[in-house]
């Protein structure tokens, strides 16, 4: 049986740690950009953009190019959110790989 409490021990501090994570990736700004800076998104933790920012040499080009630059500066914030969290998250698994597809929280 104490083999069972420390299990259980041990997987209630992991979550206080996933929690704790989480908080802080929500805190946590991230830039994306493309068109080499000319387009710059930020976004926190959560995927929501805080902020788009444009450089003026954008708005003589056609609607087309200017969305495409823009999607393509979130995509790169999101792809950088995301290996920001898995860093976070192998750092409190101790490099135990986790399967694939696996989100937390639990």
């Amino acid at each position: 049986m104490t083999d069972l409490n420390e299990i259980m021990k041990q997987a209630k501090l992991m979550q206080e740690r996933f929690q704790k994570a989480q908080e802080e990736q929500l805190k946590t700004k991230t830039e994306g950009e493309s068109g080499a800076g000319l387009v710059r998104v930020t976004m926190n933790g959560k995927h929501d953009v805080i902020s788009v920012s444009l450089d003026d040499a954008l708005l003589s080009e056609d609607k087309a190019v200017i969305e495409d630059l823009l999607a393509a500066a979130v995509n790169d914030a999101v792809r950088k959110i995301e290996e920001k969290n898995k860093e976070s998250l192998s750092g409190m698994t101790g490099g135990m790989k986790m399967p694939d597809g696996f989100k937390f929280p639990f």
